[in-house]
């Protein structure tokens, strides 16, 4: 196994534990996860050095450390539901969402695995939308799995529930907020089960019996982009999360398409908003299939390892440097290595132990700020 670059991973059942470990452990993210991997050589090695690096980071408290018997826990609940925790590059792991800097270390994956191979295109929208609405996402995303795309969406109500039923005969992937036990809506605890049933597949990087909270669905939403060449927005407000999706999906480089709709109903207002910005206007699945075919051709762009190396223990006025610099509003990590006047390596390692310590917000974009 290539420590340094997760995405081609293949992980034998201890390196399993010791990934979901890492993983589940306090304040450790997708990024901070690759960050020690990368720096330490393996989950094993980065779970022995946690404690030290938070406690450098001024954590107030030890943080929690998963066990192996919660971990062994974890995924025997998850073989009892049917769900298997992939990790980038095995198969059932979306290859899209694989070649993203924040991709989970771990999916639960439930379903058909030949469904997350394949092309995708996710479809979102207003939880309460219109008529209208509900019928062109259902027609677009028939359209489109004839085409041989499968449709991803969140299982929610409104446009991600008809993108779904539309496409169950094609092929349609459920993105969960919660665990795959804690479905949200609950009302929808069917049409999952008949999107498994048929030949789809749903995916979460939250354990079993994780209840969904209103953070979890900006997360998800990632997600969602994450798997799909492109999104389409079908209604949204101003605000909605669909927008969310729809900038994620930008950030991420994938296409953005976006349904207009009457400048009269507030539903159509996000979309139109979009188009304005520089989304695909598209009245049909032939504009989405247009924009998409070049870019299936192209191999697919997989991420850079991250060899940027940590530094060995940072003295004290290095810290103190970009303590005086760092605070609740967001700086990019490039001005602060460049503000710091130090090397990147002590930056980096700095701000790791600040993450760990719990103290330390990524937002995304390159910017952080304390907590």
């Amino acid at each position: 196994m290539d420590q340094r670059t997760p995405v081609t991973t293949h992980l034998n059942d201890v390196q399993r534990i010791d990934w979901l470990r890492l993983i589940r452990s306090d304040n450790v993210g997708p990024r901070t996860f690759r960050s020690l991997i990368n720096h330490f050589g393996s989950a094993r090695s980065a779970l022995e050095r946690l404690p030290a690096l938070a406690q450098r980071g001024g954590a107030a408290r030890p943080a929690r450390i998963c066990s192996e018997q919660d971990a062994q826990a974890e995924i025997a609940a998850s073989n009892r539901l049917g769900v298997t925790l992939l990790a980038p590059g095995e198969t059932g792991y979306p290859p899209r969402l694989a070649a993203l800097e924040d991709a989970p270390p771990l999916l639960a994956v439930r379903g058909t695995p030949e469904a997350l191979m394949r092309p995708m295109i996710a479809i979102v929208g207003s939880r309460n939308a219109s008529g209208a609405g509900l019928k062109f996402a259902g027609a677009i995303a028939r359209d489109l799995g004839d085409a041989g795309f499968v449709i991803a969406s969140g299982l929610a109500r409104g446009i991600d529930q008809a993108a779904h039923r539309a496409s169950l005969a094609t092929g349609t992937v459920a993105v969960l907020a919660g665990g795959h036990d804690r479905i949200y809506p609950p009302e929808h605890e069917d049409l999952l089960a008949q999107l498994l049933d048929a030949g789809g597949a749903a995916i979460s990087e939250m354990p079993v019996g994780h209840v969904p909270r209103a953070r979890d669905f900006p997360r998800r939403n990632r997600l969602i982009s994450g798997t799909s060449l492109g999104v389409v927005v079908v209604e949204a407000a101003h605000r909605s999360g669909s927008l969310i999706t729809a900038r994620v999906a930008a950030e991420q480089g994938r296409e953005v398409f976006a349904v207009p709709g009457s400048p009269l109903d507030p539903r159509a207002a996000g979309t139109n908003d979009l188009i304005k910005q520089g989304a695909t206007l598209t009245t049909g699945a032939s504009d989405v299939i247009d924009a998409v075919e070049p870019i299936m051709g192209r191999p697919l762009a997989v991420r850079e390892p991250d060899d940027e190396p940590l530094a060995p223990e940072p003295d004290a006025s290095d810290r103190d440097r970009l303590m005086s610099l760092l605070g609740p509003s967001p700086v990019l990590l490039d001005d602060l290595i460049r503000m710091a006047g130090t090397s990147p390596a002590i930056v980096r390692t700095v701000l790791l132990e600040l993450e760990l310590a719990g103290r330390l917000e990524r937002l995304g974009g390159g910017l952080m700020c304390l907590i």
